[in-house]
């Protein structure tokens, strides 16, 4: 007759129990007299020995699958530690994984379950520890489907049998101390299903990962560097994003630029903290964005496939190289970034998807859990646990790695049950509707959590529909966002500038309809990597004309960028001029600078564009305010010319635009202007330093006391060619 206890050693040995600590490790056997049993499953061991201090006991070998037992007359727990003897007569000292009681909290276990455990990357993945002396580390993954889950890698062969670890009750979290695994250890979890298929996944919760293609999770410690930024965190604190000057420029490490020796090779981090960080300080960016440095297995992804969450890509080096980069970033005046995607992840069978033999992170019906354009997986956002893991992924990197803010990718695709998908292909909501409400309350609760612990945070939606309050508050509706991209003002702009100048008479809507919804979100204005792939042509390239006019173009659209009502973004390589279309395999065409002037010149009109911003507060003070923005004239549909005047928080602080959007020079042209002051002309994009004609207006100008388009006085002005013009107030 089989006992109990026979039954579960049997599922040790056949590796599917859910808690081995019912029969490895000490468990005492009677008081009176004192006796205990040690029992350990080494399957690869010859023969097995306990050292008690100077001592070493001949283990019995119990089964021949390697489950070895010792008597020990005593009924109180001991030190004591393995000897095991391999085959080739090699030894090896180790200590008891079973002989630990459960660490992960109670509370922590409920609030993780509840969905409100924001901090739980201190507790889920691995973490190196000391319990009782002993050093090693602590590994804990959620699968609650899991038949029995196990943690594998080089100090057991890979071997599922060996460190089998135990759930926590009702938790689904599975807990594992093994002592002597170490900072650099590669690791991952051997889950059984409940179907009995054997699954390798890497750790949800990994801080470090083998690079591409291996696919191991790397027990890492991230909290041993020393930062140098608490002035950046401090003065970020102090001041309101909304009206302060935000020009951010969009980089995809891998391409930014290569090595030049060997261009297969990613430049580290640190090199990139010696190159790029000082380029954006010259070019008077105030803010870097990443596309995700979040590690992922295929390069052509750009990063938005997305295998692991809290580890930084180890294309470019280390965790702490990356935080040094942060570092760098604070230390120059340059706020960080990073594009986060929450919105889908990839079908790679070594990561999220199917975890534990289930649909876990994701939907189990492929109508909410797939999105069919992607081929990736959607986050099942009602699942307490699965939101928990989002929410604290964002946090992680605003806490660990001292990140400004995140660019939420996608939210379109997350805010609508039908998004990209066919009439057969969703399902709707419990309205009748097509609203996500699952996901729109996530990231409400997202929002509000991070804006509670970082209210300096941004948090910037790239959203593409009219879904109403994407930066407004949670408590009026909103979803709860900073910022949102304006993707319409975008399409708008590229589409009406990519016609020829002949043309755009026909199209003068395409300039003044961005005005009409400008102020009922925080916009951000982007010129994004999206619009430079594809098949689109980068932005230079999209520029009718000869040569002279793409550049003359690309002027003037970065000055209407730069004067609009919003944040302003763009894509590397678009600030110099980059012929071809962005490619993330390969260096940006830095050449271009050194070999046509055109080009040099461009970089040079982008940083004094981005200097002069940054100094005239007209032009950010009041981004999202009505009060920051007046046309003067939208009317002059034959000559393809607008004017506008930008005022900062005091009315006298303005400046007044005119852009003209054909070739044509024009002399005594009427602008309106606010005051009945001088103006002078303090800034030109035709200047013959950024490549221009040099059509200027050098002289002082006298203000005629007669109103003109939507102005009470004008002047006159001469107007250069596919160029833009600020004038500002003269006072004594």
């Amino acid at each position: 007759m089989t006992t109990d206890i026979e039954i579960i050693l049997n599922k040790v040995i056949e590796s599917d129990l859910h808690d081995p600590f019912q029969v490895l490790g000490f468990h005492v056997i009677s008081e009176t007299p004192p006796k205990s049993v040690i029992r350990t499953f080494q399957p690869h061991a010859d023969s097995m020995r306990l050292i008690i201090g100077n001592e070493k006991l001949d283990m019995y070998k119990m089964r021949k699958e390697g489950l070895y037992e010792i008597i020990i007359p005593k009924s109180e727990p001991f030190e004591y530690a393995f000897e095991a003897t391999f085959f080739n007569n090699t030894t090896y000292t180790f200590n008891d994984p079973y002989r630990t009681l459960p660490h992960l909290s109670e509370d922590d276990r409920y609030l993780f379950n509840k969905g409100t455990n924001y901090e739980i990357y201190n507790h889920l993945g691995s973490h190196l520890t000391s319990i009782n002396n002993i050093t090693g580390t602590m590994f804990r993954v959620w699968a609650p489907n899991a038949r029995r889950v196990s943690v594998i890698g080089d100090f057991n062969a890979w071997d599922g049998r060996v460190h089998q670890m135990r759930i926590l009750d009702k938790s689904g979290i599975w807990e594992l101390f093994i002592p002597g695994i170490e900072h650099g250890d590669s690791y991952k979890y051997e889950i059984r299903t409940s179907t009995m298929a054997i699954l390798e996944k890497t750790d949800p919760y990994q801080f470090f990962s083998e690079l591409r293609p291996k696919t191991a999770s790397i027990v890492w410690n991230i909290d041993d560097y020393k930062w140098n930024d608490a002035e950046w965190i401090k003065s970020r604190g102090q001041k309101a994003p909304y009206d302060n000057a935000m020009s951010i420029y969009e980089v995809h490490l891998g391409s930014w630029q290569r090595d030049p020796a060997d261009t297969t090779r990613f430049l580290t981090f640190k090199e990139l903290a010696d190159t790029l960080i000082p380029y954006v300080k010259k070019m008077g960016f105030t803010h870097l964005e990443l596309l995700p440095i979040m590690e992922h297995p295929l390069d052509e992804s750009w990063g938005y496939q997305t295998t692991g969450y809290f580890a930084s890509t180890s294309r470019h080096g280390t965790p702490q190289e990356f935080m040094f980069f942060v570092d760098r970033c604070h230390q120059n005046g340059i706020g960080i970034i990073l594009d986060w995607v929450p919105s889908h992840f990839p079908t790679d069978g070594h990561c999220l998807a199917s975890f534990d033999g289930t649909a876990l992170y994701e939907h189990a019906d492929y109508r909410q859990g797939t999105h069919p354009e992607w081929g990736t997986l959607v986050f099942n956002y009602n699942r307490n646990e699965v939101s928990n893991f989002l929410i604290a992924n964002a946090l992680f990197w605003l806490d660990k790695y001292h990140i400004d803010g995140l660019r939420v990718d996608a939210v379109a695709s997350m805010l609508y049950l039908d998004y990209g998908r066919k009439d057969d292909e969703w399902i709707p909501n419990q309205y009748g509707n097509k609203e996500n409400i699952d996901a729109i309350e996530f990231m409400k609760h997202l929002n509000s959590i991070v804006y509670q612990r970082f209210p300096s945070a941004l948090m910037i939606a790239e959203e593409s529909t009219s879904f109403f309050g994407v930066s407004k508050p949670t408590d009026i509706g909103g979803l709860g966002f900073g910022f949102k991209w304006n993707m319409g003002w975008m399409n708008d702009t590229l589409q009406y500038l990519s016609k020829d100048p002949i043309y755009r008479k026909y199209h003068h809507n395409s300039l003044t309809f961005s005005l009409l919804y400008a102020f009922t979100e925080n916009f951000i204005l982007p010129m994004s990597h999206d619009e430079v792939v594809h098949g689109k042509r980068s932005l230079l390239s999209k520029m009718p004309g000869d040569k002279w006019q793409q550049f003359a173009n690309l002027r003037l659209l970065f000055f209407f960028l730069w004067a609009h009502p919003g944040k302003k973004l763009i894509f590397m390589g678009c600030e110099f001029g980059q012929i071809s279309e962005w490619y993330c395999k390969v260096s940006l065409d830095w050449h271009l600078i050194g070999q046509d002037e055109l080009h040099r010149q461009l970089q040079f009109y982008v940083k004094e564009l981005n200097h002069f911003y940054k100094e005239e507060n007209a032009l950010w003070e009041q981004d999202f305010s009505d009060q920051g923005f007046r046309w003067m004239d939208f009317n002059d549909v034959d000559n393809s010319i607008i004017s506008f005047a930008r005022f900062g928080k005091d009315p006298k602080d303005h400046v007044v635009c005119l852009l003209n959007f054909t070739p044509n020079v024009l002399h005594d042209y009427k602008v309106g202007v606010p005051e009945k002051v001088q103006y002078r002309e303090v800034f030109n994009t035709d200047d013959k330093e950024y490549g221009g004609s040099n059509v200027e207006n050098p002289d002082l100008k006298v203000v005629f006391d007669e109103p003109f388009g939507n102005a009470p006085h004008h002047v006159l002005v001469s107007v250069p060619p596919l160029g833009g013009i600020i004038l500002k107030p003269v006072r004594s």
